[in-house]
């Protein structure tokens, strides 16, 4: 199989970086093209309630900014000797937007870190990786983070 282009998605977790060299590896090896993905969690929506001091469209938008100076941050560390890369921040629901941006840019593999999750935790905050996996008609790598 040929790999043009490696969709990865990140959280900027521990587990997201371990996964990282995964992605970079394959893209180096395929000469492929990488692609780095964010999704901001959509916030719940608070208009309605009283929320001291700040509203709900400067809150999404400090977000935003947040997760963009976070992106350009992990392609400078992560990416110095490497320029055949985009990355995206978008908001939406994390599973349904890679899905989404893999599927919009052709890509030929989707690589993510995976928490690894258990139990209880893993019946209550469910598992991006494991819905990716589950939904995509793209290949999927999950990669998980050595104990």
């Amino acid at each position: 199989m040929n790999f043009k282009t490696i969709l990865f998605a990140t959280d900027f977790s521990e587990g997201s970086d371990f996964a990282f060299q995964s992605a970079l590896s394959l893209t180096r090896k395929f000469d492929s093209k990488l692609i780095v993905l964010h999704i901001i969690n959509e916030p719940v929506d608070l208009r309605g309630f009283y929320v001291p001091h700040i509203s709900f469209d400067k809150l999404e938008e400090e977000i935003e900014q947040g997760a963009e100076k976070l992106m350009e941050k992990f392609c400078r560390t992560h990416m110095e000797d490497f320029d055949n890369f985009e990355s995206f921040v978008s908001p939406g629901i994390p599973y349904d937007e890679i899905i989404k941006k893999a599927v919009e840019l052709n890509a030929d593999l989707i690589v993510l870190g995976t928490h690894g999750r258990t139990g209880l935790d893993h019946v209550l905050f469910g598992s991006t990786a494991e819905k990716v996996v589950r939904k995509s008609p793209v290949p999927v790598m999950t990669i998980r983070i050595k104990e």
